[in-house]
This record gives structure tokens, sequence and C-alpha cells, in this order.
């Protein structure tokens, strides 16, 4: 490497913000989801002498690290986050906890003031390593200039196995001279584990003395190969279930497609009822999305076992194998019949119709990013639809939908995505349209336009308030004034339309489905 050109007739000395930027390459990681700042100018300057590198500007930092969860779910590799000083970060921590729980690779660059401006306490100095924290797997503080590589390095691999990394670039690090350190190539897959074969052999065991056994299924061992084996297991009269909230399940016609676990009580204890050994894979034991008095929030039956049959850092592949063949679960061919829902007769327009029609229209590995909350039904409708990627909400942090799309788009630019938007969640992060429309990305956004935060209505029946008062409903309606989503869109730069019956949804649909660039359908569901 040698120095940057910087400015005609000159040259530039080379920089931790080059280093930082070069060893990023090296490591593969080619696109950087961007709300910069000025502490963070250097780093700017670097991306800019360095054409390689994708530079994405997302107007809202939630609009960022959601883009960068939503790449990352697609691609099994980070992209970069710039975010600015710690307010920066906090505004896009929300979608890094979901990213923490969906188990994304991702590698965040946060500036921060120059280690001589700190102490002055100026109005931006926060404390950003305290910030970072609860929502990074790893994190590190960057000192010095001569050190950046192996600082991204170290990144890397802690992205690569463990999810979220944090990186703090103080200004001055960024600004400061260096020799430019060799290159690194470090694109070797992360080393895999070993599940533990005693486990294996327990619940093996138990599944040959009639126990009901149940396995739990989270993570990579939702991908197609690994639903295979789901397939066997099945046939062998063990129940299979993917976690409630997961990353990306690979769903439609040649996949087997297995039960998703409910976070209502009732309903998950009901799917779980009779089990007598639960396995679990890269998963966690099922619970409530919430505690409710005098209930517990576990949903596992009393007395049920539960067992981790493979973690994350294992080779979940080969840990479903070996427990098939020990328990043994014959072969089975996979479904390649394709039976998609029929479509609904005309008629006003209902969540049931847009869940129908986009399984029955669903083109070839299409990527679906599900955050419609109470507008459920969708992943159903699908088993037998296109196959597809299918991406949700995973930490309970709305506002993930459209940034999540938006990064799968960058991510996979041949094939279509979709997103099914709840309005009250879309408000949280609909400038990641504007995003969309200036990286020209194809996402066709489907907004449930019921004009509520339904699922707190839901909750308030749980509650035993069947009607709520005026001030409860001043905090869980969006109707004073309504929201004009078709206007929304338009003013960000994607075409949109609002319609209201289930022929007029298909025939709009239809038409986004079969051309490039984003398109946002507000559907006024009744």
């Amino acid at each position: 490497m040698t120095a940057n050109p910087d400015r005609a007739g000159e040259a530039a000395p080379w920089t931790g913000a080059d280093q930082l930027c070069e060893t990023l390459l090296d490591h593969g990681v080619d696109t950087c989801f961007a709300n910069p700042g000025t502490s963070e100018m250097h780093f700017v300057a670097a991306l800019d002498r360095q054409p390689r590198m994708r530079c994405i500007l997302g107007l809202f930092e939630g609009v960022v690290t959601g883009a960068a969860d939503g790449y990352g779910r697609m691609l099994d590799r980070p992209a970069a986050t710039l975010l600015h000083l710690g307010p920066g970060l906090a505004n896009g921590l929300a979608n890094l906890h979901n990213a923490k729980r969906a188990g994304t690779s991702i590698i965040n660059v946060v500036g921060d003031h120059s280690t001589t401006h700190l102490p002055l306490d100026a109005p931006l100095t926060s404390d950003i390593d305290s910030l970072a924290a609860p929502m990074s797997n790893w994190m590190r503080r960057m000192t010095a200039s001569d050190r950046v590589a192996a600082d991204v390095a170290d990144a890397w691999r802690a992205s690569m196995t463990k999810g979220v990394a944090t990186l703090v670039l103080p200004a001055d690090v960024a600004w400061s001279a260096t020799d430019p350190a060799p290159a690194m190539s470090i694109l070797q897959a992360p080393a895999v584990s070993k599940a533990d074969a005693g486990v294996a052999a327990l619940v093996a065991d138990a599944v040959a003395a009639g126990r009901q056994v149940g396995i739990v299924l989270s993570g990579k061992a939702l991908r197609e190969s690994h639903l295979a084996i789901a397939g066997r297991l099945m046939r062998r009269g063990i129940k299979v279930f993917a976690q409630g909230a997961n990353g990306r399940i690979e769903r439609g016609h040649g996949r087997f497609g297995i039960e998703r676990l409910s976070f209502n009580g009732d309903i998950g204890r009901r799917q779980l009822a009779g089990i007598e050994l639960l396995a679990l894979v890269d998963a966690r034991e099922p619970v409530t999305f919430f505690g409710y008095p005098g209930q517990s929030g576990r949903q596992v039956p009393d007395g049920c076992q539960v067992m981790t049959l493979a973690t994350r850092d294992a080779d979940l592949l080969a840990a479903l194998e070996e427990f098939a063949e020990r328990a043994g679960a014959p072969e089975v061919a996979p479904p390649f019949d394709r039976h998609v829902p029929d479509l609904p007769v005309d008629g006003a327009l209902t969540v049931d119709a847009v869940n129908r029609i986009l399984a029955n229209l669903l083109p070839e590995q299409a990527i679906v990013c599900d955050e419609a909350i109470t507008s459920v039904g969708f992943y159903d409708h699908s088993t037998y639809g296109a196959p597809h990627d299918y991406l949700q909400l995973t930490g309970g942090a709305i506002g993930i939908g459209i940034p999540m799309a938006t990064g799968a788009a960058v991510a996979c630019p041949d094939r279509k995505v979709v997103t099914l938007q709840a309005d009250g969640s879309g408000m949280y992060t609909m400038q990641g349209l504007w995003t969309q429309a200036r990286e020209a990305l194809d996402v066709v956004t489907v907004v449930f336009a019921n004009n509520s935060y339904a699922i707190l209505h839901g909750e308030m029946r749980r509650m035993g308030i069947a009607t709520p008062g005026e001030n409860a409903r001043r905090m869980l309606d969006l109707d004073k004034p309504e929201i004009g989503w078709t206007q929304l869109a338009n003013s960000l730069g994607v075409e949109a339309e609002r319609v209201t019956t289930s022929a007029r949804f298909g025939d709009v649909l239809a038409s986004a489905l079969n051309r490039r660039g984003p398109f946002l359908i507000e559907a006024a569901v009744a």
C-alpha cells in the first residue's frame, strides 16, 4: 500500500482511517451503511478514496443498523456501519438489539471525540462504551493508528463467531499518520466445534423408549439442508419447531416446512403439550414474550426435560445428522409439490387476503421481511409457495421491517424483496424508503394500514379491558389524523398506491412484483 492522493498534485499521508477502510476491505467488508458526523470526517475521506467500498446513507441511525442486520442475515458476513458519537449509536441501538438476538454479523464503527478533547466534556461527549456494551457481543475502543489493522481483524473474527462487534474510533486515531500494514486476507470460515455426542445419545434413547421428544431449531439450523433432516425427524415421530423469533428461515416448496412456536402463552403451551424432553439446537427454551400476573412465563410442560443438543458455535448440520442416525430417522424425500392458497374472492381487503395473495404470487427466491406484528398469517400460507427466505423481527424492538428489507436488497440485488410492514412500527424508520429510492433497490413494501397499535389493543384485552377509555385510545390509535402512507412514500421518492379491495391489491401487487425498483402498497385492511 502507498499514500493515497487526497488533493490534486499532493499526496496525503496514510492514516488510521485509511488503515481501517483497507483492513475492512481485506476481510471482505465492502459495504458501509452510514450516518456520519463531524468526528467521522477523516474516515469519510478515507472511504471516499476507496471506490471498492459501497457507502449507503441512512437518514436515521435505526435505518443504518437495521439495514446492516438485513444485509448480514442474507450473506452470513458483516457490513460495516458508521455512527456519530454516543447519540448516533443510541439512535441505532434498538435495531442492534434485534441484530444481536438474530445472531447477525455486523461491524459498527462509532466515532468519538479526539483523546485530548474528551476531558473538556463538550456537548456531544458521552459514555459510548457503556452505551455499546449491552447491544454488542464484542467491543473495543481503538487507541492507536498503528494498531487499527489488528483491531479490525479482531472485530471481523468476533462478528463472524459472536455477532455484533463494535469499534469505537477516536478522531485522533483516525487522523494520525501511520505506516500501511501488510494486506490481510483472513477470510476462512471460523472454526466450529463438535456438539456433545452424549446429549445426542440421551435424546435418541428417549425416542427409542417411546417418550415424546421435541426439537426447537433456530439460527442456521433453519436452512434448507438442516430442514431436510428435520423432515426425517418428523417422520420418526419427533415434533420439530422453529424458535418463535429467528433471523432467517428458508421456506417454500421443495423444503420441509416446520411449525413456528408462538410467544402467546396459551398457544405455545398447546403446541408443546405432551412433550417430555425438549432438545434445543441453537435455540433458547420457549417462553412468553411478556410476564402476566399469576402466570408462568415458561411454556414447556411441567416435568419436561430441556437439553441443549447443539449451540451456535457447533457444526449444526453434523449435530442434526448424528442425532438423526442415532434416533433411527428414515430417509424422506422433500415435498416438491406446490399447493398455494386459492386467491380470495373480491371484496373488502383483509389481512388474510393480503397474505394469501402474496403467497400465491410470490416469485422464486424472493426475500420476505416480516414486521406485520398483529397482521400475521403469511408464514402459514407460504409453506408450499415459491422457495423464499423469510426474515422476521427477532428482538421485539419495532422499526426493523423497512431497514431490514433495505439491507437484504443491497445484499441480494438479483432477488425481489417484499416487506410486510405494520403501520405503527413502520413510522419508526420510514426514512428507509428514501434509501431504497436513492439506491434503486428492488423492494415491494406492503403496509398494513389499520391506523392503530393493534398489538397494544390486544395487550389491553389480556388485562381484561375490552373497551379502552379516552386516554388509552389516544395512546393506542393512529387515526387523528390518519397517516397517509402513499403521500409519505411519494415524498421520499417511492411510487405508491392505496388499495381497499382484494382484487385491486392482487393487480397492484402483481404489477409491482413484475417491475424493478421500490414500490409501496398501502393496504387499507378491514
